[in-house]
């Protein structure tokens, strides 16, 4: 198979930069660790200052070749691989409250709107690089309506699609230890405890929201040394059910990448307690475990 061509040129140092510093402003105006935003802010000076562009850097070196830049490391240069390419940043459209993954898988030949949102709903991915790595490791296939001769169109579809036929992608890194649901139970408590206060930055999303108004609460808070963001979810199925001020997005944001829904359970012996969704399991574990060693309430079992 003969890989596509790259459909728009790659960004400069200074497109580059642009970004990076419109992340590290929207960073600090919505209260993240000032750490984070002067990694940002760091990284654009770095390309400001650096006479090779970032894509031959990337051409010779992969992300590798990113990494021995001053103040770049791993986060950083998966940032500015995709957006080289792509043109895109996932973080900067939710630091925005413009993300519409939906919109952007039915770009894909094969994809209408319905499909696309089935994709979302049920495999949380929400770039196009996420999509064809789905489509690659069989994740695709297990959603309705996804044939094999449909995932091998959109496999072929977004083959070179963002990237010259040069391009080697790095080698992926082992994969770290699995996020806790306890952790994630905690942000989600953290983050609607801060909303409920009105202690938190709002946003003004683009979508089911005609008169612009910023109602939308946005989180940034870290654990250890894994940072996350959190938001209520503004899907359009959270919309149809009245959930959006239940069902709360949380998205890791640093060296790995992740995205978790919790929300709270209606149904069988977890009803009404907060749970992430997909690890039904694990979250009955945890509540056992609190409810032996408090011992409140009964009944939770696996």
């Amino acid at each position: 198979m003969v890989l596509s061509t790259n459909p728009q040129p790659p960004l400069s140092n200074d497109q580059l930069a642009t970004v990076l510093e419109e992340v590290a402003d929207l960073l600090e105006a919505q209260g993240a660790n000032p750490f984070r935003v002067r990694a940002y802010s760091g990284a654009a000076q770095t390309l400001r200052q650096w006479q090779t562009p970032a894509h031959h850097i990337l051409k010779e070196e992969g992300m590798e070749g990113l990494m021995k830049l001053p103040g770049i490391g791993r986060s950083l240069a998966n940032a500015i691989d995709q957006l080289t390419w792509s043109h895109r940043l996932p973080l900067l459209e939710r630091l925005r409250g413009e993300q519409v993954p939906e919109r952007m898988f039915a770009t894909v030949p094969d994809i209408g709107k319905a499909l696309a949102k089935r994709i979302h709903d049920h495999l949380g991915i929400e770039t196009l690089a996420e999509l064809e790595a789905a489509a690659n490791d069989g994740r695709l296939a297990q959603v309705p309506g996804m044939g094999s001769k449909r995932v091998r169109a959109v496999r072929e579809s977004l083959a070179g699609r963002f990237k010259p036929q040069w391009y080697r992608p790095v080698e992926t890194r082992e994969a770290t230890e699995p996020v806790p649901v306890e952790e994630l139970l905690d942000i989600d408590e953290e983050y609607r405890r801060l909303a409920a206060k009105g202690r938190l930055p709002r946003i003004a999303p683009q979508r089911f929201n005609p008169t612009g108004e910023a109602w939308l609460p946005v989180l940034h808070t870290q654990r250890g040394t894994r940072h996350y963001t959190a938001l209520f979810s503004n899907t359009a199925r959270a919309h149809e059910l009245g959930t959006t001020h239940d069902w709360v997005v949380i998205y890791r944001d640093d060296d790995d990448h992740g995205r978790w829904t919790v929300i709270t359970s209606q149904y069988g012996r977890l009803r009404g307690y907060r749970i992430v969704r997909g690890h039904e399991h694990e979250c009955a574990k945890h509540y056992e475990s609190v409810t032996a060693t408090t011992s409140v309430g009964s009944g939770i079992v696996t």
